[in-house]
């Protein structure tokens, strides 16, 4: 019995050995291999005695026909079958399949959550801060800053854009400064309608000429076509001048000096920007009646100067008062003033905002005329000056940096942020000490009429919230942890030099509006500096265009004739970049001595005209 169970043994062993020669062909290729089954699967053990425990070197032999004779251990024989120990056929390895390399995951544009170039991405990005430099991508920085700083939204009307508060909170700061100073000049406020009809708009032929393209038009209403189409107003002159001929009768009724802050809209077909060229912007708009001439340019230099302090004492932005050449002038107007803003990291002028002498012209159009005290008949001079939220965008521009916004304080909406930064371990008791002495400096700030805000959530960590502040441009942080608490101090931090400083509680009141009047100078300082050295001054036609190319303002002397103007412009276009032209003439101007030729005609120059490239 024994020995039957021991030839039985024998022969289901070497069965094993036969099967998995035949199937050593299929177990080759990978897919044969991979759904491999153990040998087991395949022969019952119920009722079969198991010797696999059975470990014995005995010589035996069997013979198979067309097979070699297997005279060796049972252990080789069995290793040679590629069986394990136990008698079962050990699991084959699976093949390593060979991988298809990756496909480059194409990058994201700016703006639609792509990083900054050569950055990886980190898992968990909050994609909080800015992901554009200013440096090596100006336009792009500025559309993505204006988005992520929560300045405006965009519009499904294209060159149209949402005013978030922040921003027109900036623009109520410029209201209320220039507001205040053209009611002490004497200006009222008032508002004209919107709309204007074909025949008005068209009685003054070079100024509607000048607007044309710009002019949008209601022909229908619902499903109707109008029998007069209506324009939306570009500017109010043809608007509001109709009522003054009615309502200017006499040398009494002089002067007439009204303001509107309104919209108006002008379908601009070069690429809009928000805030510098858009389609519908938020300005004001100054229409005055004078007796003399000598009046009417008095107030175009005073109203200049309020607009050169709009820029440098609320925006900290450095400009070039000047007149603009006939070429570029207001339509219609006698003559325009200016203040010119510029750009270093474009190379590109800005015109900041304008003030005009109209003249007679606009008055002898609309039969605006007036009874003298020597009762003759004379025409009123008249001026009309505006200023748009393009001063904003500008102001961005100028003071922005890879961190985000850069708002002088003066017009910035929130002047400070005052930030606990209590410790995973600080203990509750000790949290609320934190926050409650956080109110209480505020308090005290609110009190010194510095405007705060106070960031008290905690599911943010600390640096989390100071980018947060710093994208938004808020210029001061307070920060007040554990050890400040010890100590009886706050650390304030810049927004625009990072530079921090320890304050005592008891001196935080009178310290805070020091530091920011400090910043206000600071910011404008520091543009004034770039604006110098963006301004080159030629005498050739070279030297023109190498300071051109340069991207600087070029002061340079000039005939002052449209032609060369128109020529200069021409000459000066590239094939990346749009020709130059006149941005003013500087009132401040450098000697010219007799005979000095004309840097592009060589005829005699009669002016410094500083000519750039622009918006």
């Amino acid at each position: 019995a024994i020995r039957n169970l021991f030839l039985l043994c024998m022969l289901r062993r070497a069965w094993r050995l036969a099967f998995s020669a035949a199937r050593q062909c299929q177990l080759n290729s990978p897919p044969a291999r991979a759904r491999q089954l153990q040998p087991a699967e395949f022969w019952p053990t119920q009722g079969v005695p198991a010797f696999r425990t059975l470990t014995t070197s005995t010589t035996w032999s069997c013979s198979f026909p067309d097979h070699q004779n297997m005279t060796e251990p049972v252990e080789k024989a069995m290793e040679r079958a590629d069986l394990g120990a136990d008698g079962q056929a050990p699991k084959q390895p699976k093949e390593k399949k060979e991988k298809a390399p990756k496909e480059k995951k194409e990058k994201k544009p700016q703006g639609e959550g792509g990083g900054a170039p050569g950055e990886k991405e980190k898992k968990k990005e909050t994609k909080l801060g800015m992901q554009t430099s200013k440096k090596e991508s100006f336009t792009d920085w500025y559309a993505e800053l204006v988005v992520a700083a929560e300045l405006i939204s965009y519009y499904d009307v294209s060159g149209c854009y949402i005013l978030r508060p922040s921003s027109y909170a900036m623009w109520e700061f410029v209201q209320r400064f220039f507001d205040d100073r053209i009611k002490e000049m004497g200006v009222q406020n008032s508002y004209f309608p919107l709309f204007i009809t074909e025949d008005v708009l068209n009685t003054e032929k070079d100024h509607v000429e000048g607007f044309a393209p710009e002019v949008a038009w209601v022909t229908k209403t619902g499903s109707s076509d109008m029998e007069k189409p209506i324009a939306i107003r570009p500017t109010s002159e043809t608007v509001m001048y109709p009522y003054y001929a009615q309502w200017i009768r006499s040398h009494r009724d002089l002067p007439l000096r009204l303001n509107q802050w309104t919209n108006v809209v002008r379908w601009e077909f070069k690429y809009p920007t928000p805030f510098i060229r858009s389609r519908e912007f938020l300005w004001q708009e100054g229409h005055t009646a004078f007796a003399t001439q000598q009046d009417a340019e008095a107030e175009v230099m005073q109203v200049l100067e309020l607009y050169r302090r709009v820029y440098e004492e609320l925006l900290a932005v450095p400009v070039v008062r000047g007149r603009k050449s006939k070429k570029e002038q207001f339509a219609g107007a006698f003559f325009t003033t200016t203040v010119e803003a510029f750009i270093p990291e474009t190379g590109k002028g800005i015109q900041g905002a304008t003030s005009h002498c109209l003249g007679q012209n606009f008055s002898r159009m609309f039969k605006i005329e007036y009874e003298t005290e020597q009762k003759t008949k004379e025409f009123a001079w008249q001026n009309s000056w505006g200023m748009t939220t393009r001063t904003l965008g500008v102001m961005i521009m100028t003071h922005g940096d890879d961190k985000g916004l850069v708002a002088p304080p003066r017009v910035a909406p929130k002047q400070l942020v005052m930030v606990p930064i209590p410790k995973a371990s600080t203990p509750p008791d000790d949290k609320k000490a934190m926050f409650d002495k956080a109110d209480e400096l505020k308090a005290q700030l609110e009190r010194a009429s510095v405007r705060v805000v106070t960031d008290y959530r905690d599911n943010y960590t600390p640096g989390w919230k100071y980018n947060y502040w710093e994208l938004r441009g808020v210029p001061l942080r307070c920060e007040i942890g554990p050890k400040d608490m010890e100590n009886g101090n706050v650390v304030l931090v810049r927004r625009d030099t990072g530079a921090k400083e320890a304050v005592a509680w008891s001196d935080l009141a009178a310290r805070v509006p020091v530091l920011l009047e400090t910043m206000q100078a600071d910011l404008l300082a520091a543009a004034t500096e770039r604006q110098k050295a963006s301004m080159a001054k030629a005498t050739t036609w070279e030297e023109f265009m190498a300071a051109l190319e340069s991207k600087k303002m070029v002061l340079a002397p000039w005939c002052d004739e449209e032609e060369v103007e128109d020529d200069v412009k021409k000459r000066s276009t590239t094939p990346t970049a749009a020709g130059a032209k006149t941005l003013c003439i500087p009132f401040e101007q450098p000697d010219l001595p007799a005979g000095t030729p004309c840097f592009a005609s060589g005829k005699p120059a009669k002016n410094w005209a500083l000519w750039g490239r622009s918006y």
